[in-house]
């Protein structure tokens, strides 16, 4: 569902112009400018796969705390197949992150799938003084990757992005680390769009990140995903290509988040 829409594996590709570079640095500490969202922000879709609804998913930050002597926002992410799809494919998922609320990089990336029979849990700790990740995959699957400074996960790649401004034509690099590489990924502005979704009619402006996923919902082509065009880029419609057919995330319900923490 919306987790796994987001939940994508770096590849290559190749960027026309560049909107952000991420480039490693020395230096430990950066701030940035955010306002687009803040603790409180709560939004919620429905999830459908075709013309049927699969289940709800929700994106939300809970409140900062501190985590490893940082400033971090709580970032929580829950996706929950519905009692039709239960029956035959029950889906529970969540993630945690800690995204530093001030430079704006991931700290810490936690994810749990309960999918069906399929269970399993990982896990990155980004550790910038010894530019490394330490990435765990159940309980023996521990290894370490060599990162660049100020990298995002899955889940706050997606928050980064919308603090940028976003231009059409643009390709936006950041520094990304799953749980097998450490690789810099690129996110295509294509263009502007209004868009109707439950929760009203937006305008918007579609991103694309160049990006495989892996889950229930495997992707198989392009994922898109629709932000509103202002400050908030708020994410309203997400679509993605799967093994047969394709999936949505329709926003249905928000609320905005305190700029002012």
């Amino acid at each position: 569902m919306v987790l796994l829409l987001l939940n994508f594996r770096g590849e290559s590709g190749a960027a026309d112009t560049s909107a952000a570079q991420a480039v490693p640095t020395d230096s430990l500490y950066r701030q940035l400018p955010n306002d687009s969202f803040g603790p409180g922000e709560y939004l919620k879709f429905s999830v459908g796969y075709g013309f049927v609804t699969a289940g709800t998913a929700t994106l939300e930050i809970r409140d900062t705390n501190t985590y490893n002597g940082a400033l971090c926002f709580q970032i929580y992410s829950e996706t929950n197949s519905n009692k039709f799809f239960d029956g035959f494919y029950k889906v529970r998922d969540t993630i945690v992150c800690q995204f530093d609320a001030e430079g704006l990089f991931s700290h810490y990336f936690f994810k749990a799938l309960h999918e069906g029979s399929y269970h399993s849990s990982r896990e990155i700790s980004l550790d910038y003084s010894q530019r490394r990740a330490i990435t765990k995959k159940g309980e023996d699957d521990i290894d370490t990757l060599a990162i660049a400074a100020f990298s995002q996960d899955v889940m706050t790649a997606f928050y980064y992005i919308r603090t940028l401004p976003l231009e059409v034509g643009q390709t936006i690099k950041l520094n990304y680390v799953d749980h097998d590489s450490a690789t810099v990924m690129d996110v295509r502005v294509l263009k502007r769009e209004t868009v109707d979704v439950p929760a009203g009619r937006f305008n918007c402006i579609v991103v694309e990140p160049m990006l495989q996923a892996a889950g229930v919902f495997k992707q198989e082509g392009e994922v898109k995903v629709w932000l509103t065009d202002d400050r908030l880029k708020m994410p309203v419609l997400m679509k993605s290509k799967v093994l047969v057919g394709s999936i949505h995330a329709e926003l249905v319900e928000f609320k905005l988040g305190n700029l002012n923490w």
